[in-house]
C-alpha cells in the first residue's frame, strides 16, 4: 500500500513538459523541467532569457514524464507543427482571457 511519503517521493521524480501562454503577445512557449512550480516562478520573475520580455506567462498545459529523455522528446514534438496542432486541438475549449488558473 502506498503512503503519503511514497506519493510525495514519486511526484518529485517526474519531469514535466509544459506550455506557457504569454499574456503580452498571445504566443506559446514550450519547455521541460523537474520542478514545475519553481520554473513557472522563474519565467514570471524574468529569470528566463527567452521569456523575460513576454511576461506575464500563464501555464496552460503540462504532462508528466518518468524520465528526462521522454520529457525532452515530448518537448521537441510539441514545438513542431504537429505538436502545435495537438495543443491547439487539446485546448480548443479553453480561453485564457476567462481562465482563473493563476
Amino acid at each position: 500500500m502506498l503512503t503519503d511519503s511514497h506519493f510525495k517521493f514519486c511526484i518529485m521524480k517526474f519531469y514535466y513538459t509544459y506550455v506557457l501562454k504569454s499574456l503580452k503577445d498571445g504566443k506559446n512557449y514550450t519547455g521541460y523541467t523537474q520542478n514545475l512550480k519553481l520554473r513557472l516562478e522563474q519565467h514570471n520573475n524574468g529569470e528566463v532569457e527567452s521569456t523575460k520580455n513576454r511576461r506575464p506567462l500563464q501555464l496552460i498545459y503540462f504532462e508528466a514524464c518518468l524520465n528526462k529523455q521522454d520529457a525532452t522528446h515530448r518537448e521537441k514534438y510539441l514545438k513542431t507543427h504537429y505538436g502545435k496542432m495537438f495543443i491547439k486541438n487539446r485546448l480548443k475549449y479553453w480561453h485564457y482571457e476567462s481562465s482563473n488558473l493563476i
